[in-house]
């Protein structure tokens, strides 16, 4: 894929731009908008000589040419035992994980490792800033190991709560720099710092689900489960948190019906929270465009077990958002109590044999009730997106210990300027770079 070969669109007022790796939003003055990819490429082609998501390279944002080799990317099998259990013959699991047998090698064990390759990959050749990454846990894990592997200077900024998430089989490379936000902060308090830091000359915002990179790497889940199972599901069911992983199955949908060669109905989105902290369930019960605002948010984050859908800013409201998403799809919201995300992980594990993180407990727990409910036709196809799972057997197979922040910073320390002052002092005369080297010189947004 070269720059030529896609273009980016603004789904508010449909101005389009060159994607030059590192736009993240419309230059207009409008209502808060996503930018999408357009592809000069119309039909789903894949890529047999490059290996992992790079496969999907065709429709995906990627800055110059890529091998692909170690590449993460999706499992998609029809079960045998969990859809006994639950009655669905047509059910297909599309496992984002560590799980060799299956073919499943996400380092961190999680579908971040989408996001990141494809981030990196979309970014320009001879970059010399620093990437900024906000991140509850997971998303720290996938860019700490792909930034290492790749020596690109970045600053992950995340709760402590994450920290464990992030037990990798080798060591950081010193161009990687942790942040950790100690009780009292969550992820929106990382979100606010890295954007604060995104502004210092020299850094570069790694943007979040406004990255088209993000959102076209998770549309490769879709689009793995449709080159195996030969057609578009009726229904997609995943839990989410910033929303970005349902954005872009509704985008990767809507590119395979133009297609035309594997159905003209785009799936049906049923996409589910982890009660009491549920602020897009919360919105969309309404069919309101705002974001409700949820009383004692922080209080609700605490009592959730599915902490990497603790984002209390989603990409709910802006045009080309999960509003627009569900609204074009007929999709539903579902709340998941943290008892019946307990007993999916249960099930998965005693039907499938693999550990699966709480989030995909709260998307298999949701498709557990919607067919209670009579919500979903058990003959119909159905896709469900394990967000993650297989980190009990990453860490038996070679996970390391947790890794120790290079700053910690407490809510008291979180007024702006200070903390970012702080995060500067990491890095002495100069920005980091790989393998330590400093960038003192370097060149400015």
């Amino acid at each position: 894929m070269t720059p030529d070969a896609h273009w980016l669109r603004c789904e508010g007022c449909s101005a389009t731009y060159p994607d030059d790796g590192l736009r993240l939003t419309c230059d207009q003055a409008h209502e808060p908008a996503l930018l999408t990819s357009r592809y000069r490429e119309a039909a789903f082609v894949l890529d047999g000589e490059a290996s992992g998501l790079f496969r999907y390279r065709s429709w995906l944002p990627c800055s110059g040419p890529v091998d692909g080799e170690g590449a993460p990317a999706t499992v998609t099998y029809r079960s045998e035992d969990l859809n006994r259990a639950l009655r669905l013959p047509n059910l297909w699991i599309a496992f984002n994980g560590f799980w060799p047998e299956r073919g499943a090698a996400c380092e961190t064990a999680t579908f971040k490792d989408l996001e990141a390759s494809a981030v990196l990959a979309r970014l320009p050749a001879g970059s010399d800033r620093i990437l900024v990454v906000a991140s509850a846990g997971n998303t720290a894990a996938a860019f700490a190991r792909a930034c290492s592997r790749e020596l690109v200077a970045c600053v992950i900024v995340l709760p402590e709560s994450g920290l464990p998430a992030l037990a990798l089989a080798s060591p950081l490379d010193p161009c990687v720099r942790l942040v950790a936000l100690g009780r009292g902060c969550d992820y929106t308090d990382a979100i606010r710092l890295a954007d604060h830091l995104a502004d210092t000359p020299g850094f570069l915002a790694e943007g979040g689900t406004k990255n088209v990179g993000r959102r076209d790497a998770l549309g490769t889940v879709l689009l793995n489960a449709v080159e195996t199972i030969g057609e578009l599901p009726r229904d997609y069911f995943q839990a989410v948190g910033s929303g970005a992983g349902g954005i872009a199955a509704y985008e990767a949908a809507i590119r395979l019906v133009a297609d035309g060669r594997f159905g003209r109905r785009l799936p049906r989105l049923m996409l589910s929270q982890n009660l009491p902290f549920a602020p897009i369930a919360a919105s969309w019960r309404r069919r309101q465009r705002t974001l409700a605002e949820l009383p004692d948010a922080k209080a609700r984050l605490g009592r959730i077990k599915a902490t990497a859908l603790s984002n209390r800013q989603p990409a709910y409201s802006p045009a080309g958002g999960l509003f627009d998403a569900l609204k074009a799809t007929g999709g539903e919201m579902l709340g998941v109590h943290n008892h019946e995300l307990d007993s999916a992980a249960r099930l998965f594990r005693e039907t499938e044999g693999i550990d699966v993180e709480p989030e995909s407990a709260v998307a298999l727990a949701s498709l557990i009730k919607a067919r209670a409910e009579g919500r979903v036709d058990g003959r119909s196809s159905i896709l469900l997106n394990v967000t993650g799972g297989g980190r009990s057997r990453r860490i038996d197979d070679g996970g390391g210990p947790p890794v120790r922040a290079d700053l910690e910073l407490g809510e008291a320390d979180l007024e702006l300027d200070g903390a970012r002052e702080l995060v500067l002092s990491l890095f002495g005369d100069g920005l980091p770079t790989p393998n330590g080297r400093s960038t003192e010189g370097a060149a400015t947004p």
